[in-house]
């Protein structure tokens, strides 16, 4: 069974419908939601966020994720030395792997093949320290398919958990171009010459994690806008 079909299933199962789906992650999610992602997700034509999927998996009742997804197929080397923590781990990270089409199995060999196209994935703990980056060597090219937002320009892969739960250590999140935000949009900026992933503020960039502060922008600062985060 298809990951999506599962989604539908499980909702199915909890007497739910899409539009009462949409209203619970909208009280969890500082992007809004409505019956259209849902439908979506569950139809395979998009992705759910990392974060989205697993308060899906939360509403539905999901404890063992690699159970009711994979089945059988989940098995890890090494699972039983480690502990319930290490295991939760392992959990999250598979999580995520699953919704990311690079590393996901063909499920359909009669299914269409996939369009391709290639885009510039850079490193944000390589391109630190460098206002203008995405004019800089320090990248690699990265091929994806159609599941890749269309008006993505180009790729950052994300460093340390200032931005979660929605965007982990080590995801890869996909850009469009673009020098102007609005408040609340989260996008790839460079502060006085270094660059960052946050959401853009009434004169600061915030991180998603409260652990950290909202890095002050005075008139004195230089601030560059790369482009919005859109997938």
């Amino acid at each position: 069974m298809r990951y999506s079909e599962t989604l539908a299933r499980l909702r199915k199962e909890r007497g739910l419908t899409q539009t009462e789906v949409a209203d619970y992650l909208n009280k969890h999610a500082d992007k809004k939601y409505g019956k259209a992602n849902i439908s979506s997700w569950e139809k395979g034509a998009a992705l759910p966020p990392i974060h989205q999927f697993l308060l899906l998996c939360e509403l539905y009742g999901a404890k063992d994720i690699q159970e009711t997804f994979r089945g059988a197929q989940a098995q890890y080397r090494g699972l039983p030395k480690l502990n319930a923590l290490g295991k939760s781990r392992v959990d999250e990270y598979i999580a995520t792997l699953l919704f990311n089409p690079l590393f996901v199995e063909s499920e359909d060999e009669n299914s269409p093949e996939s369009v391709m196209r290639t885009i510039k994935l850079y490193d944000i703990p390589v391109a630190a320290g460098f206002g203008e980056f995405l004019d800089s060597d320090a990248c690699e090219d990265l091929e994806v398919d159609d599941t890749v937002p269309k008006e993505a320009d180009f790729a950052v892969r994300v460093s340390g958990d200032s931005m979660e739960p929605r965007f982990a250590n080590g995801q890869v999140v996909f850009i469009r171009k673009q020098n102007v935000l609005e408040v609340g949009d989260i996008g790839i900026f460079s502060h006085n010459g270094d660059a960052y992933i946050k959401k853009l503020g009434q004169g600061e960039l915030v991180s998603l994690n409260p652990r950290y502060l909202a890095i002050q922008i005075s008139e004195s600062d230089v601030l560059n806008i790369f482009g919005k985060v859109v997938g």
